[in-house]
């Protein structure tokens, strides 16, 4: 009676086992992945079982809606200073656009990166599949690795930079850093001690607020990796006197129809920039940071930084197939 009991366990456990195998080697199939990729020999009753739980922890990370988290399809990959915070907030008033709430810094951070994507697509928000998963982390336009890290990623992603004069935007960005050490309570340089090289008398290409705003030396690096049709460039400047033409143009250039509209947009007095209409909040601005005075600078200084980058904004033009009125 033992060995008979042994027996018609042995083949249950082995109708178990077949059923399994059959059933995860149908699911791997599904996904496009062949038997003979796996170890035979590691498919135990125990790792059978181990592969079809995990199998449902994938189908949970739906939510109760159905949507599920995405590695995004587009990207916006900068620069600083030229809007990117603004641009991600009016695109998410589409309804194809799902915008990431915070900048990950995936691909300018090492220890992210060596996460892997699976740690990046969790901080990504809940979408449906036809809508279009969105990032931005304005690093990455300046991070040497990014763009060969992105390709690596997807080839055929689409991307979104942003550009304004550039010296608008080191004194933008001077700016920023000014207020931020003045509410840590730390000494702040005078902009011409950081613009000028003193030696020289000349602008100081050592300063990081410079070194950006040279975009032609950044973007030359990015369409080694990607075509000049997966890039979109804005023009930051517009973006902040006439958004919705610019926002529109980036529908068009992620293949949506525009949605957008002057409904959703209207201008704040007393802010001084244009804020949006949301059906959840009906209407929401930018934090109190942006569109904040910038210092008053000297008309020499400015003349210097303006030629200084003209060179710089001719191989640009050139470069993108596109122009702007920077000369002044």
């Amino acid at each position: 009676m033992k060995t008979k009991g042994k027996q018609v366990l042995s083949i249950a456990v082995i109708l178990f086992v077949t059923v399994c195998l059959t059933y995860y080697s149908n699911l791997i199939v599904w996904n496009g992945i062949s038997m003979n990729d796996l170890d035979k020999e590691s498919l135990t009753v125990g790792s059978v079982r181990k592969l079809l739980e995990e199998e449902e922890l994938v189908t949970e990370r739906a939510n109760s809606n159905g949507q599920q988290k995405r590695l995004p399809q587009c990207v916006i990959i900068g620069a600083r200073k030229c809007g990117t915070r603004a641009l991600l907030e009016f695109l998410g008033l589409h309804p194809l656009i799902q915008p990431a709430d915070q900048e990950v810094h995936f691909f300018d951070d090492d220890r992210n990166y060596n996460r892997g994507y699976e740690w990046y697509k969790e901080h990504m928000p809940y979408s449906y599949p036809k809508q279009i998963t969105l990032e931005k982390s304005p690093r990455y336009f300046i991070t040497e690795k990014a763009p060969e890290r992105i390709h690596q990623m997807n080839s055929s992603i689409k991307l979104i930079v942003l550009l304004r004069n550039p010296t608008t935007r080191v004194i933008s960005d001077y700016t920023q850093v000014y207020y931020n050490k003045i509410a840590k309570g730390k000494d702040v340089d005078k902009f011409e001690d950081l613009v000028i090289d003193k030696k020289t008398n000349q602008i100081n290409t050592g300063y990081r607020a410079v070194q950006i705003s040279i975009y032609y030396n950044h973007l030359l690096r990015w369409f080694k990796f990607f075509k000049r049709e997966q890039v979109h460039v804005v023009d930051g400047d517009k973006l902040i006197t006439n958004p919705l033409s610019e926002i529109n143009k980036v529908e068009q250039f992620l293949g949506l129809q525009s949605r957008v509209t002057e409904n959703n947009i209207y201008f704040n007095t007393t802010r001084g920039f244009y804020c949006m209409r949301t059906p959840k909040t009906n209407q929401k601005c930018l934090g109190l940071t942006k569109g904040r005075k910038h210092p008053h600078i000297e008309s020499s200084i400015l003349q210097k930084l303006n030629e200084f980058f003209r060179p710089y904004n001719k191989k640009l033009f050139s470069l993108i197939n596109q122009t702007f009125d920077w000369d002044d």
